[in-house]
């Protein structure tokens, strides 16, 4: 019983943590501004005082079976509770929107993670107050009704304290947006008006692929640009291709970076289009794509912005997203159809986009019909300092 109780209460000491973790994250992080930011820190931190009450008291099973499903219990509460955690802390950490349970899909593992919580502990409550010799059944039953109560509690707090403040917060202007301004009385232009890129940025920008709905990989680069210079690295992992690769401009001086030679000089090709400017000049500065649709105003993590749609062919895409030839390699792609969608910010300048592309897959995989490419970029903290440094070897 000694070698059970000590397992059970690894688990229980590892359900503590996770939900420690959450409650440090949501305490650093959770900022919005709003009259209940405290009350929603300590309803986050309430899920750890239901998994402490397993460790004082953890729920030891005499049979085989039991506790074979008492561990199953705990261990498949982790496996939910884990990524939950990772995703709240991206969520976080990219100032996404202040309700931190914004969707029923976003809501759910937290509830299945807090109830198997729930349940671990309660079982252990059950067998402390009534007894090791009490009916295996009276204990399940007790145990069944207080995991179900406190999971009750605990959300409704937390999720009346989040949602409260959220409404809390609904007509106030958000602090500050990577994005841009969040001032809701600024219009952003309309879709046939000029459209700009920032002076400087940070960008990320994602390539996926398939054909026939398998996966060709994906390509994700992140850097930064200021004025004509830039710097960016791209993730390469495709059916292609697999490694680091990356580009600099520094005034006249240019570097390539390939997984074999590592960062070298180039050549000076002159000026050219990079990031955020090259999705602007290709897709949509170029005169020859009015806008075919407006979508209407949206609101991306604060900022206001206008989202519009635009048709747009296979060489344009490809200028617009160069790392698009990793995926598909040097395929003829001028019958290649698709639409990209982009978001104007109060400033005026472009601060998203997300496109999608697809014509036939002659050429990429031997025997493919369909070969679809989608894209995003990201064009953020725009306006600010991100000195362009160059590479060393």
């Amino acid at each position: 019983m000694r070698v059970r109780t000590f397992e059970l209460r690894l688990i229980a000491v590892a359900l503590s943590a996770g939900w420690t973790l959450v409650a440090a994250a949501v305490l650093l992080a959770y900022r919005p501004g709003g009259p209940f930011d405290l009350v929603v820190v300590a309803a986050a931190g309430l899920p750890i005082l239901v998994a402490l009450a397993g460790l004082a008291w953890p729920p030891v099973a005499r049979g085989g079976t039991a506790f074979a499903a008492i561990c199953w219990l705990g261990l498949g509460t982790l496996l939910i509770l884990v990524p939950s955690i990772a995703g709240v802390l991206a969520q976080l950490v990219a100032r996404g929107p202040q309700t931190l349970l914004p969707s029923a899909e976003a809501a759910y593992p937290w509830m299945l993670a807090l109830l198997g919580t729930s349940l671990f502990s309660g079982l252990g409550l059950a067998r402390r107050r009534l007894g090791e010799t009490a009916l295996r059944r009276r204990r399940l039953v007790r145990g069944t009704l207080f995991g179900v109560a406190a999971t009750a509690v605990v959300s409704a707090s937390f999720t009346g304290a989040a949602i409260g403040n959220e409404l809390a917060l609904r007509d106030r202007a958000a602090p500050g947006s990577r994005f841009g301004p969040t001032d809701p009385t600024i219009e952003p232009p309309t879709c046939d008006e000029p459209v700009r890129a920032g002076t400087t940025a940070r960008v990320d920008v994602r390539v996926t692929g398939d054909v026939d709905r398998a996966p060709l990989g994906s390509v994700d680069v992140r850097g930064v640009r200021d004025g004509d210079d830039y710097r960016w690295l791209a993730y390469v992992a495709t059916s292609r291709e697999l490694g680091q690769y990356g580009a600099a401009r520094l005034g006249s001086r240019e570097w390539r970076l390939d997984p074999a030679s590592g960062w070298r000089t180039v050549a000076s090709s002159g000026p050219a289009s990079a990031l955020d400017v090259a999705v602007l000049r290709a897709t949509i500065e170029s005169g020859t794509r009015p806008a075919a649709e407006t979508i209407g105003i949206s609101f991306v993590e604060g900022a206001r912005a206008r989202q519009c749609r635009v048709a747009i062919d296979g060489p344009s895409f490809v200028a617009a997203f160069p790392e698009t030839r990793r995926l598909i390699g040097d395929v003829d792609v001028q019958y290649w159809r698709g639409e990209l969608e982009y978001w104007v910010f109060a400033d005026g300048e472009l601060g998203r986009a997300a496109g999608a592309i697809g014509g036939a897959a002659t050429g990429i995989v031997e025997g493919g019909i369909q070969a679809r490419v989608q894209a995003t970029m990201l064009a953020t903290d725009r306006d600010r300092g991100h000195p362009v440094l160059a590479p060393t070897r």
